[in-house]
């Protein structure tokens, strides 16, 4: 996908800043943990530990990337327990 230069002018960025963002989930974490997208602007979130949502920067993306890496290990060994 193409990266947008981020000292262009954007009508998406406009509008999302008089109308507000509409974020879609672009990566499900955990069960609770998602990653969202803005459609207008592009602009990327995600949630927080006290549940409010943050821009996403290099150091959430890298704590998300290790969160869904020991959820989905747990997640096999709770499986493969089960059956």
């Amino acid at each position: 996908m193409k990266e947008k230069h981020p000292t262009r002018f954007s009508f998406g960025r406009v509008l999302c800043s008089i109308f507000g963002h509409k974020l879609r989930v672009s990566k499900n974490v955990t069960d609770h943990v998602h990653e969202y997208k803005c459609e207008k602007c592009g602009m990327e979130m995600t949630d927080t530990a006290n549940g409010f949502l943050a821009r996403l920067t290099p150091k959430f993306k890298e704590t998300n990337d290790y969160i869904s890496k020991i959820h989905q290990k747990r997640k096999r060994k709770h499986y493969a327990h089960a059956s």
